[in-house]
């Protein structure tokens, strides 16, 4: 008896071979890829080329490279030439294709010139996992993460970067002259060759200066005051750690508090969140089919305008609020330590002493009201509160939604947690599978198709860890 367990000979002839479906069993999630693209309706999602070619060589059904490229994104294989290699071996890929093995161009083609059809398809799975009963607890996490873009911090130019590189060359040109005028006084043979690539470099960096005095003016045109070289929509994004900066793209994404499914997602070039609150909420609010839906945010979202104007949607949001005011920092006592009494229109500080209302007065666009009392000047906590003659306090004219949030999150101390331990995996998760280097496309609207693809695969991979194949696929058939 053999000592291991022995495989088949790859010469024996059998005289009824096995189908292609034998190899995929019933519970394999490429069924899940099958039948739910076979369940679309293509055409009304706007895939291109749904009619066969009047003459010519057919091309392929938009289903077919849907299906390839879903599978390849479920497996991390996101090259067009890895997929192109992919269908000639994969057995999976055979089985899902039929045998199809489309050529890397045409795989690359059709990513690049249906990206709406594409974002609209990872639409419709939201709409399926709201059908199964998998968004029913109208409470979401709203956050933005920063992703690498196919352009390096190099390639990418804005009026503090030009002028840092433009004295860094400075710096360097003093630097060599230095060691020019150090090399003439010398006469051998070794100085002479010193000197000749000492002027090869210098003149170099004078190429280079010249190059970026004209960046400089080029950049200073620019609507944004900035130019990236290699994908011109990508934009310098600021992180936390300093040096860290990276130039990509801001992603937004609406999920789940209860499945950590992605809801709701949009990719954008704007390096902060401030503008995005009501945007994404309301795509949330959308998606997820709840009109008073409950938002939870991070302080990079804090704004009274948009605030505002999802309390006027019916949207809760439970943020926290920035601190901008140094007084907090530097002892002394903050806005939050003064009571308004409504009923007076009055503020309360710290001493007792109310602030009676004053005048009203518009700041960029908000009416804003002020609040003082001439009894700063005799109390005891004068040191404590301002240096100034009197404490004055100012109240937007609609507050009263701020303080509303201020009070839910108050009333629910672990929100934030909450909010951390919804999106942060979800995009380490998308991190993770995207690599180091993250997009691979390049302009915003190719790397939005790429980002919903990204997305659709997650989600899938989640639904099918929480319902299983089997169920899933009873689903889509009914």
């Amino acid at each position: 008896m053999a000592r291991f367990i022995c495989g088949a000979d790859r010469h024996q002839v059998t005289l009824l071979p096995n189908r292609l479906d034998d190899y995929v069993s019933e519970d394999n999630p490429v069924r899940v890829v099958d039948l739910f693209v076979d369940e679309l309706d293509l055409t009304a999602l706007g895939f291109a080329s749904m009619m066969p070619a009047a003459t010519g060589r057919p091309g392929y059904h938009p289903a077919t490279l849907l299906k390839l490229y879903l599978y390849g994104y479920l497996n991390q294989v996101t090259s067009s030439r890895r997929l192109e290699r992919e269908a000639g071996r994969n057995v999976e890929l055979m089985w899902l294709t039929g045998r199809l093995a489309p050529d890397f161009k045409t795989i690359a083609d059709f990513r690049r010139d249906n990206g709406p059809a594409i974002q609209a398809a990872c639409r419709q799975f939201v709409v399926l996992r709201r059908q199964l009963g998998l968004l029913a607890g109208g409470a979401v996490a709203l956050d933005g993460s920063r992703f690498k873009a196919v352009n390096t911090r190099d390639c990418n130019f804005t009026p503090a970067a030009v002028r840092r590189r433009i004295e860094q060359i400075e710096a360097g040109i003093a630097r060599y002259l230095a060691a020019l005028d150090t090399a003439d006084r010398q006469e051998d043979e070794v100085a002479h060759v010193r000197k000749v690539r000492i002027a090869e470099r210098l003149d170099a960096l004078r190429t280079r200066m010249r190059e970026l005095q004209a960046m400089e003016t080029l950049v200073e045109a620019a609507p944004d005051r900035q130019i990236s070289l290699t994908d011109p929509d990508a934009r310098a994004m600021a992180t936390r750690g300093k040096g860290t900066g990276m130039v990509g793209y801001n992603v937004q994404a609406v999920i789940d508090t209860e499945h950590h499914l992605i809801v709701a997602h949009e990719v954008t070039n704007v390096g902060h969140d401030r503008t995005q609150l009501v945007h994404m909420s309301r795509q949330g609010q959308v998606a997820t089919g709840h009109e008073a839906l409950s938002v939870l945010a991070d302080r990079g979202y804090f704004s009274g305008e948009e605030i505002l104007a999802c309390d006027q949607a019916g949207i809760a949001v439970t943020l926290p609020k920035p601190l901008t005011s140094g007084a907090k920092a530097e002892g002394r006592f903050g806005k939050q330590d003064f009571v308004y009494e409504a009923e007076a229109d009055t503020y309360r500080c710290p001493a007792g002493e109310q602030l009676p209302y004053r005048y009203t007065n518009v700041e960029g666009g908000l009416t804003l009201r002020r609040y003082w009392t001439t009894a700063c000047h005799g109390c005891a906590l004068k040191a404590r509160c301002t240096p100034a003659k009197e404490r004055r306090v100012t109240r937007w004219e609609h507050e009263a939604v701020l303080e509303a949030v201020q009070r839910r999150l108050d009333a629910d101390p672990h929100a934030m947690r909450t909010r951390r331990q919804t999106v942060e995996h979800v995009f380490g998760t998308l991190k993770g599978w995207m690599g180091a280097t993250h997009f691979r496309t390049r302009r915003l609207k190719n790397v939005a198709t790429e980002m919903s693809l990204q997305v659709l695969a997650y989600n899938l991979k989640r639904v099918l860890a929480i319902l299983r194949v089997e169920p899933l696929l009873t689903t889509l058939r009914a």
